[in-house]
């Protein structure tokens, strides 16, 4: 009975996801709109010290370092 609540439940949550997805009014990037996201001020690392200030933050407070396609995480025992 659980099994089938729940499968239920699973395919409800698909057909809502691939439902929003099938919505013709998204928004769009133009190709003239390109340039401006690809820009230098839209870049996340564009300032180091930021990065580096942010990532001590999130080590200091989640004891976790790495996940930026570097090794290391958890208690620090790498």
């Amino acid at each position: 009975m659980k099994h089938r609540a729940f499968c239920r439940l699973f395919l409800l949550a698909l057909v809502a996801v691939f439902a929003g997805c099938a919505n013709p009014n998204l928004v769009r990037v133009k190709p003239w709109e390109r340039a401006t996201l690809a820009g230098y001020a839209m870049r996340p690392d564009r300032d180091p010290l930021h990065t580096a200030m942010t990532e001590h933050i999130f080590f200091s407070r989640e004891t976790a370092a790495g996940g930026r396609g570097v090794g290391g995480s958890g208690c620090g025992c790498n």
